[in-house]
Order: structure tokens, then sequence, then C-alpha cells
């Protein structure tokens, strides 16, 4: 019998394959949002409902950001919000650190871990995070993960965790 994955690596095992539904040909990013187990909703960057997508029209860029897209944190934490689906209490598990914008969200939607594989050179975002109680950690998704907000929490090895 093969092992099952411990909670964190199967939640960003989950966020991974909602990033291949983002329709950023930039980069795509998938995000869950998590409580006691149970997945709340989920989200990847891509256009407003209704308008064109990147892929489809091309991005439309501004001081080197494209300006079309949400943020698949900022989709999760809306969906969650359409549906009537409290937050507060969840973790975020996120294909990447979220930027500044997304950390505030995650921070009034009352998240309190942010889970994310690949960082974003964002440190301000980190730093709102941290003055918030927002526990953050970097996860990789091949064999470890390591803290990256300063907390003691060790790393997780595959068949560690909760």
């Amino acid at each position: 019998m093969t092992s099952r994955p411990d909670w964190p690596y199967y939640f960003m095992d989950i966020a991974e394959r909602v990033a291949q539904r983002s329709t950023c040909p930039r980069r795509a990013v998938g995000a869950v949002i998590v409580k006691q187990k149970r997945i709340l909703a989920t989200g990847y960057n891509g256009a407003p409902s209704g308008m064109d997508h990147c892929v489809d029209v091309g991005c439309l860029m501004v001081d080197d950001h494209c300006v079309r897209t949400l943020h698949a944190e900022q989709n999760a934490i809306i969906q969650a919000a359409q549906f009537g689906v409290s937050t507060e209490g969840a973790e975020i598990y996120s294909t990447s650190s979220p930027c500044l914008s997304c950390a505030k969200m995650i921070i009034n939607a009352g998240v309190e871990k942010v889970w994310y594989t690949e960082g974003y050179p964002d440190e301000t975002a980190f730093r709102f995070l941290k003055e918030a109680g927002v526990a953050v950690e970097q996860i990789d998704t091949g064999i470890t993960a390591s803290a990256e907000s300063g907390t003691d929490e060790t790393a997780l090895s595959p068949g560690e965790g909760n």
C-alpha cells in the first residue's frame, strides 16, 4: 500500500491542479482555502467573470504587471464571499507567495496561515502578514518544506504533519 500524503501536501497538490485553470500566459497560480481539513473555496489567476482572458486577447500591462487578471488568492476569497462561506480561522494554500494586495485581503479575511511553494518577491507582503499574526510557511512539494515567517516551525517531510 502506498503512503497517504500529509495534509499540507494534499492541499498543495490540489492548488497545483487548480493553477492549471489559469488564463494568464505569464504565470499560472492556484489557491485553495481550507478550514478543519475541508476545502472552502478555490481560485486561480484570470480575468474577472465575463471578461476576455489574457490567453485570448493578451495581457494588459501597467508598470510591468498585468492588470487584466485577479490573483488566485483574491479569486478564492471572492468565491468564499459569494457563497457566504466564512474564511475566519482558515488556511490558504497557494502555488505562489502572496503579493501585498493579496496579503492584505488574506489578513482581513481572517485567514490564519499561508502555505506556498514558489516565492514572489514582495517582502512588504511578508512583513504585513507577520505583523498581523498570520503564519507563513513555504512547502517544497518535492521533499521538504521550511518555515518562512521566522517562527520555530520545523521543516516538513512527507510522512510528517497532522
